[in-house]
């Protein structure tokens, strides 16, 4: 790789907002990180869940009556297909072209779910798991980050 490459990527970065950027090819390693040394850390608490007292732990005057009002369903758990890599992110191999994958369709780990163009070199990602896209969480044409979510499947 060139210096003018990388400066090109800098100009990328800059232009995008984009804060990371890693790339691997043939054995050579290259990460960008935009004021690394100026980073701090934040670690949030998990928010903790609390059981409601019971009625009967209450005095009656404290107590509410029950509402009628319908109870969600569990939501099923579902994994992540994040991005290998800075680039820009599209559903589909050309403005023409349908999307790789839809809601509702069933992937396994050899499935193309989208191209991320990094460099003018246009990379195919597989699903790296099985199962049915659940959501499309990655905008068609945005740039995306290494790690960011582009896909949530059940």
């Amino acid at each position: 790789m060139e210096l003018k490459d990388i400066k090109a990527i800098i100009d990328l970065m800059k232009k995008n907002d984009l804060s990371v950027f890693e790339m691997e090819k043939d054995g050579f390693r290259l990460k960008l990180q935009k004021g690394a040394a100026e980073q701090k850390v934040i670690a949030a608490p998990v928010p903790q869940f609390i059981a409601a007292p019971t009625a009967a732990a209450q005095p009656a005057h404290l107590v509410e009556p029950k509402s009628e009002a319908p109870v969600a369903a569990p939501v099923a758990a579902t994994k992540e297909i994040t991005s290998p890599m800075v680039g820009t992110f599209y559903r589909g191999a050309s403005p023409e072209s349908p999307s790789f994958v839809e809601i509702g369709q069933e992937v396994t780990e050899e499935t193309v779910v989208c191209i991320i163009e990094a460099m003018k070199v246009m990379n195919e990602i597989k699903a790296e798991t099985s199962g049915v896209i659940a959501e499309v969480v990655a905008e068609n044409g945005k740039p995306v980050q290494f790690g960011q979510a582009l896909f949530r499947v059940r």
